[in-house]
């Protein structure tokens, strides 16, 4: 069944985007992750990458043409062929009529917007203005939820809201239209549920509250649990940010929806399923599922070794050094070692020898360990629990530090964990030493 690809909302009050190149031409194979084209907004130009596998078909918007948030642009079918159906976006109106019934309301649409690249859908938390209420364009609208974060969005337009087509804990596809922005107060205006509208229309699929300006309606999307089993081919279970850290939480190991079959990518709403499986494991086995250690050192040598490689071999790069000296602990050949400070995450690739060679990787490259600096934070004290791969915690305390290691017990062998966290501290106390 054709996949709709969509001109995608990447920032709060965007109303077009850019299309400035295409990667892929009609009738190419693209693989789901493959980039299919860049679009630029007032703010940035980005890659927006295929949600599904097939062929891409249909385009209906060429490299420099402006389209509407929302739009469909292109299919990603099963075969070659394309449907024929799309419309010219050149001749889209810029005010839509929003909704089929008789006493249609005309304004400006504010859809869902797509806050990720692989958002199908967004669950409205809550709705800060009311049917028949004034709005600015910055004025804060609704706030919609991810499997990525919780975002405020903007009303975009100047106005009364003439419509709400949707209510708070109902969930929207993106580039669906949920309200309506009038220029001029409404006599009437509208609240209506998609539960409403879907009873309404006698149709098991929720009824679109404005359709889109095409020549033919666009064929229906096939819901998450249509979609083909993906599979990493690093072996990789694929899951979002938020799904990742909500399992941790509470416990839940996603390996078992893999090995009941349950098509990946996983998201906040497969942890209902995870938690519905039989429990196969001993509660035992869970309760000794993770390791805490910790390491004070009275000194620290890390800062004055930073100082000594900026000024004799080039070096600046602290988070560099932090990797290196980590890698070095676990006795690898090559080592991936994600660097967290300020926020801000920085992976590298840290080959054994001079630190010269170490060289920041592929954002997406899976790390062996990784490092969380806390050195300028007020934190000392870390028990977070087990992530994706070993965690080593720097934090002051005193004049010297505090070295956490957390790991899942698979990772990392009680002896091998002890192992780690004395090299890693050994080198952070004396680095030259252990580089002699």
């Amino acid at each position: 069944m054709p996949h709709d690809v969509i001109m995608p909302a990447l920032g709060m009050a965007q109303d077009t985007g850019h299309i400035v190149a295409w990667h892929k031409n009609p009738g190419d194979a693209v693989t789901e992750g493959d980039v299919l084209f860049e679009v630029e907004t007032d703010k940035a130009t980005m890659e927006v990458e295929a949600q599904t596998t097939g062929f891409l078909t249909d385009v209906a918007a060429e490299a420099g043409t402006d389209v509407p948030v929302g739009q469909v642009i292109a299919l990603i079918s099963d075969t070659p062929e394309g449907s024929g159906g799309m419309p010219d976006l050149h001749d889209t109106p810029e005010e839509i009529v929003a909704s089929p019934e008789p006493s249609a309301i005309a304004g400006q649409q504010v859809i869902m917007p797509a806050l990720g690249m692989a958002q199908d859908t967004g669950l409205i938390v809550a709705w800060h203005k009311a049917p028949g209420d004034a709005v600015a364009a910055s004025d804060i609208l609704f706030e919609v939820e991810t499997d990525k974060s919780t975002m405020e969005v903007e009303a975009g337009h100047d106005g009364f809201i003439a419509a709400l087509l949707a209510e708070a804990g109902e969930e929207a596809p993106v580039g669906e239209a949920i309200a309506v922005i009038s220029a001029d107060k409404p006599e009437a205006p509208v609240q209506l549920s998609r539960q409403a509208q879907s009873a309404a229309s006698g149709s098991a699929a929720p009824s679109k509250a404005a359709p889109k300006p095409v020549a033919a309606p666009p064929p229906e999307k096939p819901t998450r649990q249509e979609k083909p089993a993906v599979v990493s081919d690093t072996g990789r279970i694929l899951a979002s940010p938020k799904a990742r850290r909500l399992a941790l939480e509470q416990g839940l190991d996603l390996t078992r929806l893999v090995k009941a079959g349950h098509p990946q990518p996983y998201h906040v709403s497969d942890l209902d399923v995870l938690k519905s499986l039989p429990d196969d494991t001993p509660t035992a086995v869970q309760a000794a599922a993770a390791r805490h250690l910790v390491a004070e050192l009275p000194t620290e040598g890390f800062t004055a070794f930073t100082a000594w490689a900026a000024e004799t071999a080039g070096l600046n790069d602290s988070s560099a050094l932090l990797a290196g000296l980590a890698a070095a602990s676990l006795d690898l050949a090559t080592a991936t070692v994600a660097v967290e400070a300020f926020g801000e995450t920085r992976i590298y690739t840290v080959p054994a020898g001079p630190f010269g060679a170490i060289a920041e990787a592929d954002p997406e490259a899976r790390p062996d360990l990784q490092v969380r600096d806390l050195r300028c934070s007020r934190i000392t004290t870390v028990q977070l629990g087990a992530e994706a791969c070993p965690v080593l915690s720097v934090a002051v305390s005193g004049a010297g530090l505090r070295l956490t290691l957390e790991c899942a017990a698979p990772q990392l062998s009680a002896s091998e964990a002890v192992t780690l966290l004395s090299n890693f501290a050994g080198r952070m106390e004396q680095p030259l030493r252990h580089l002699l």
